[in-house]
């Protein structure tokens, strides 16, 4: 291969990578902006009091972290499904966004346990005085272990997608939650927002004014500058989103438009949420 050829791949390599990172950019925020959309859908879950929704989701979660049977877990993820189904929630979306990563980090943490557990092995592999395989008891704890996880990031995504953010800071104040911490979840999720705003034109304006081919030092230019552009633009940015809510009457207190009241529905909603959980936390102790 010529060294020409072998240039004007890289180039194209590179620009690939810049195309997919403005693509990946653009999905993140439509995939923020979809969010918002689910919260305001006219589900089951939509027309929960958001106190008493986080009173259920915190109630079953802690149900599956505590448990450590399969069939438990399996169970309270198929009334997860349920309730993402009657929320009106795109369900392979939701299953998705969850399970596309969970296996493979959790997994990661897990794998030691499954050869260092005692028990009867699948396999006995000797590298020298070295002997390694997978105990069986190690390989039940580990899927055990991805399905709590996967159980409780489901309720989590659950509960994210269908209560409006300002909702859920405004619950978490109202279990007792601490102020700052309430508040630095608020200028976190709107400054990521406007920060994927920013990349996303900072790309498109490089590529709308790239013409011909451009070379390996250049992009390596480009990128240095950008990063340094990045930082000051992140600084000023939170200057400004602090002077704009400072503006507009923050004052430090979530303040939303709907007004919280709890009807018989919510109280019955949460009272099944918690009997659901206790006889999880139950069943798992006796079973």
């Amino acid at each position: 291969m010529s060294r020409s050829t072998t240039r004007r791949k890289k180039e194209k390599e590179q620009l690939g990578w810049l195309e997919h990172t403005i693509s990946g950019i653009a999905g993140s925020i439509e995939r923020a902006v979809f969010t918002e959309e689910c919260a305001h859908r006219r589900g089951w879950l939509q027309g929960i009091d958001p106190r008493a929704k986080l009173g259920m989701f915190l109630a079953l979660i802690l149900a599956a972290s505590l448990s450590n049977n399969l069939l438990i877990l399996i169970a309270l993820y198929l009334v997860t499904l349920g309730a993402a189904y009657a929320s009106q929630m795109p369900l392979d979306f939701f299953v998705k966004r969850v399970w596309l990563g969970i296996p493979f980090f959790a997994g990661i943490v897990i794998i030691p346990s499954i050869f260092l557990l005692p028990g009867p092995r699948l396999f006995d592999l000797a590298i020298g005085p070295i002997h390694l395989g997978a105990s069986i008891p190690g390989l039940i704890g580990a899927v055990i272990f991805v399905a709590r996880v996967g159980v409780s990031v489901s309720l989590a995504v659950l509960l994210v997608l269908s209560t409006p953010w300002a909702d859920l800071l405004k619950s978490l104040q109202a279990i007792g939650v601490p102020q700052v911490f309430v508040l630095l979840l608020s200028m976190t999720y709107r400054y990521i927002f406007l920060f994927l705003h920013t990349v996303n034109g900072m790309f498109e304006a490089r590529k709308s004014r790239t013409v011909g081919r451009t070379q390996g030092s250049e992009h390596r230019r480009w990128i240095s500058g950008s990063m340094g552009s990045l930082m000051n633009r992140s600084f000023q940015m939170s200057n400004d989103v602090y002077a704009a809510m400072a503006a507009r009457g923050f004052t430090g207190q979530i303040r939303t438009y709907s007004a919280y009241r709890m009807t018989p529905a919510d109280w019955l909603a949460l009272l099944v949420s918690v009997c659901i959980a206790v006889a999880a936390i139950l069943a798992g102790r006796y079973l």
